[in-house]
């Protein structure tokens, strides 16, 4: 039975709710709400305006409603008089299809009823920067290879022990902390657990730093390139299917060679044949292409994909087997809809265990220096165009996510790539001004 918001409120004394959603392009949208009028909340939902977000409505859709779901509810721990509650979206009395958590849930309602439960856990790489977002905030970090660096991570201890003391205080279950790859970048991890409770918790948590962030006059910042020299943000996934009950792991095979079993061959064979088409959801930002199939970085090795490929325990691959009933996906970045990515990782899954798709033998070489080796691997999008015109002719998630919603994520897609290209660069003259 789930719990009384109102009476949970008291009890924690708990002032206000932030009743949030996320939209189509992942920008988290939230009313604050009194405690006094939650209860009304939570059967009704708050109001709002579809067509002030990215959901394709226009200002004549009636209201929309967000219903908080209470065991999504997370008290502030920097500010526990507010609590944030992940919200469904309703409109005329029906779910609105084309909204990033409705789809992740009829994606687990259909892996349940095939007696399956998706556990994931997130990798999410963000970069400390200044506040006018110029330069990375620490200027004594500068090594050509900082990943690990100690004396990097513990000027940042302020902000990354303050981040991990709030996920350690609300039972999140944080294991590492990391200066990352590239300088000014950092990885928190924590454990994994059911796809929705990971979806809610990788929303909240990049509210969180951000808001931490800017706490301490730093900004935070999880795009998938925001220097043209150094490593991007990726947002890697940690997957494995298991049964009803949540105790045995249906990918986990001992005696196989990567410790799967055929029905993760299958799954895996699923999102490698919709990967290029998964592109435009795990890779959603016109910026999310500078760090695929990047050049070299000053570190000297870029961590992306660049090929559908999948390997053991080798990150030079899109999908890395790092453990035996799990693998790793590696295509995604920071900007990731933390809803939508879930559901494209499921709905090609599913596509793949009901086709019996092969996902071919492993490679096991180094991509970054053999790729040219390998005979029949597709390559990645190279734009967000290309990105999402494959999604637009790609049958198994269209029918998978339904044609509603990726129809409507296309089409504020591609508004947003036709800005873009009516942006000039500076590149752009540099080069071509004397032609």
């Amino acid at each position: 039975m789930s719990k009384d918001l109102e009476a949970w409120a008291k009890t924690k004394k708990v002032k206000y709710f932030l009743i949030s959603f996320v939209d189509l392009f992942g920008v988290l949208r939230a009313k604050l709400v009194p405690t006094r009028a939650i209860k009304d909340m939570q059967k009704e939902g708050a109001g709002f305006a579809g067509f002030a977000a990215y959901l394709d409505m226009t200002p004549a859709h009636p209201d929309m409603f967000g219903v908080p779901d209470p065991d999504s509810v997370i008290q502030l721990p920097w500010k526990p008089d507010v609590a944030w509650v992940a919200a469904d979206l309703w409109m005329g009395g029906k779910e609105v299809e084309a909204s990033p958590r409705v789809a992740l849930k009829r994606q687990l309602a259909k892996a349940q009823k095939l007696g399956y439960r998706m556990k994931t856990g997130v990798e999410c790489e963000y970069f400390l920067i200044n506040q006018d977002a110029t330069a990375i905030y620490d200027t004594s970090d500068t090594q050509a290879k900082p990943c690990y660096d100690q004396q990097a991570l513990m000027r940042r201890y302020p902000v990354v022990s303050e981040i991990c003391d709030a996920m350690i205080a609300m039972g999140w279950g944080p294991y590492q902390n990391d200066h990352e790859d590239a300088n000014g970048q950092f990885e928190m991890n924590w454990d994994y657990d059911d796809a929705l409770k990971t979806a809610d918790r990788h929303v909240f948590f990049k509210y969180m730093v951000k808001t931490i962030a800017e706490n301490h006059e730093m900004r935070a910042t999880f795009m998938p390139k925001p220097f043209a020299n150094l490593t991007g943000n990726g947002c890697h996934a940690h997957v494995s299917l298991w049964d009803k009950s949540g105790k045995k792991n249906l990918f986990l095979a001992k005696k196989d060679e990567l410790g799967l079993s055929e029905l993760a061959y299958h799954f895996l064979g699923g999102v490698m044949n919709s990967a290029t088409s998964l592109c435009a959801i795990f890779n959603p930002a016109v910026n999310s292409y500078k760090r695929i199939g990047a050049p070299v970085t000053s570190s000297g090795a870029t961590w992306s994909p660049n090929a559908v490929t999948y390997s053991g325990n080798n990150r030079t691959h899109m999908i890395r087997v790092p453990d035996d009933g799990r693998f790793e996906l590696r295509l995604m970045d920071g900007a990731a809809n933390p809803y939508l990515m879930q559901a494209g990782v499921l709905a090609a899954g599913l596509d793949g265990i009901n086709n019996k798709r092969d996902p071919g033998k492993p490679v096991h070489l180094n991509m970054y220096e053999e790729g040219h080796k390998v005979k029949g691997a597709k390559q990645l999008p190279s734009t967000l165009h290309d990105a999402l015109r494959l999604l637009e002719s790609s049958k198994p998630l269209k029918e998978g996510l339904g044609e509603e919603l990726v129809q409507a994520y296309i089409k504020l897609k591609m508004q947003e790539w036709n800005q873009y290209m009516g942006h000039l660069s500076d590149w752009e003259r540099r080069n071509t001004l004397d032609c």
